[in-house]
């Protein structure tokens, strides 16, 4: 299956936070006890950082204490189970990502749960970027030096990910197909010991999220060459996109959003949107987000159903024609 830009490239905008950003109402759904918000993932990533970041606000604006709980395992499914089996009345939200919304099922990890039908997402609360980061002894200084290194070497330099069909594999496996490039994928068990190993150069390359990668990149134990998304980003403004160094077909932005148990009251939805909006247009929050590598935006329900469709295609074709099999 040929990969293209039409095909691959995510389609839809997002309007910008003060055409959707609006006050959460005071009347209607108005939550009387502790709430929690469910983090798939372990503390430290940009999922988490993310979520933290919203559930203070929202503790905020709502009135009542949102706790966050870690529940991981199981390539997030874990967490998501647990929040599309919680009581659909309000009190527990999801912090659900791109990777298990849109990835995850098409590798079979989500076997227990249907996510398009167990799970509605209320807003997206923030993207992302993945940064192309590579071993000091690797003498490329632009992305196109190093496109032209791995070319010449195919097979002969490893990339590291968080895990067989993990988001940054697949993003790697996109990368390889629009580059011409081939590279060995080495897994690890989270970003961690994969940030580890690529500073003491076990592996050489590594496509990572700014939250876990930034600060050794200003430590100079790696070096970035550019990322992904459509504009160069607040953390590493010298670092060009994958469009300006001439892939643009590998664009891509990781995202999370704010979801709830598939049954929850629509008042109870209507709240907590609103609430999850005004949230992600509070300047504290945007200025919070920025500086862990994240963009906090924000659209409509309606809006996020018929994004969360359309990526839900276009990973479904990279994941069968990069052939991604989680064993």
């Amino acid at each position: 299956m040929r990969l293209t830009r039409r095909s691959l490239l995510a389609a839809p905008g997002l309007l910008p936070l003060a055409a959707t950003a609006q006050p959460a109402s005071q009347t209607g759904w108005q939550p009387n006890r502790q709430l929690r918000l469910i983090v798939p993932f372990s503390p430290g990533g940009s999922t988490d950082v993310g979520g933290r970041i919203i559930a203070e606000r929202l503790s905020d604006t709502l009135g009542q204490p949102v706790v966050v709980e870690n529940r991981t395992g199981a390539g997030g499914a874990v967490g998501v189970e647990a929040a599309a089996r919680s009581a659909p009345d309000g009190y527990t939200m999801l912090v659900a990502t791109n990777g298990v919304m849109t990835q995850a099922p098409h590798l079979g990890l989500m076997r227990a749960v249907d996510v398009r039908r167990e799970l509605t997402i209320l807003s997206k609360i923030f993207t992302t970027d993945v940064i192309v980061v590579i071993h000091p002894s690797i003498p490329a200084q632009t992305l196109q030096e190093f496109v032209a290194y791995v070319r010449a070497r195919p097979g002969q330099l490893s990339f590291a990910t968080s895990g067989v069909g993990s988001g940054t594999h697949i993003f790697t496996e996109l990368f390889m197909a629009v580059t011409g490039t081939q590279m060995v994928h080495v897994p690890y068990r989270g970003s961690g010991q994969a940030m580890s190993d690529l500073v003491n150069g076990t592996v050489q390359v590594m496509l990572d999220q700014p939250a876990s990668s930034i600060g050794q990149v200003r430590a100079r134990a790696i070096r970035a060459l550019a990322t992904s998304g459509p504009e160069r980003i607040a953390v590493l403004p010298g670092a060009p996109t994958f469009a300006e160094a001439g892939f643009a077909d590998a664009t891509v932005q990781s995202w999370g959003s704010i979801a709830v148990p598939a049954g929850t009251p629509p008042a109870a939805m209507e709240r907590l949107g609103a609430a999850v909006r005004e949230a992600v247009a509070h300047p504290p929050v945007i200025t919070r987000m920025a500086a862990a590598g994240l963009v906090a935006v924000g659209n409509s329900q309606a809006e996020m159903e018929r994004f969360t469709a359309q990526e839900f295609e276009r990973w479904g074709q990279v994941i069968r024609a990069r052939n991604i099999r989680v064993e």
